[in-house]
């Protein structure tokens, strides 16, 4: 319904590929759509066209494709670890500082046993670290 609109409610057998080349390229570049919101139409322009009218909607495969968002990680700063460390006692500190500076899951910590630490070579050593949840299989 978007897409006849946007053409100002013109019959469909009068739209073709032109038509949905510059709509797709719209919710691209002037509404900013995410990427499977500009499939998402994609998909029901070419429903559309193929399935319930039975026409072929021509080539339009250079459209402007909305960009996939950048995942950046969220990640503490040395000062906030410090801080958040500081407000832990205990074990909990003995857990969050091995988990922080050796980079231990948590399962792997709440596994670990004193074998498990050559303090000679300044290792821990991590067994089954595959096993992310009891659920999970393991890969290979």
């Amino acid at each position: 319904m978007r897409f006849l609109a946007f053409h100002s409610m013109k019959p469909v057998e009068k739209l073709g590929s032109s038509h949905i080349r510059e709509y797709l390229d719209y919710l691209a570049q002037v509404r900013l759509v995410s990427a499977s919101t500009q499939n998402q139409a994609l998909n029901a322009i070419v429903f559309l066209f193929g399935q319930l009218l039975k026409v072929d909607p021509g080539e339009f495969d250079d459209f402007t494709r909305a960009k996939r968002p950048r995942r950046i990680p969220e990640v503490l700063t040395s000062t906030e670890v410090k801080k958040l460390l500081a407000q832990l006692k205990g074990v909990h500190l003995l857990m969050a500082g091995l988990m922080y500076g050796a980079g231990l899951r948590l399962m792997e910590c709440l596994r670990l046993r004193v074998k498990d630490i050559d303090f000679h070579a300044r290792q821990v050593i991590v067994r089954d670290g595959y096993d992310l949840h009891p659920c999970v299989e393991k890969p290979g």
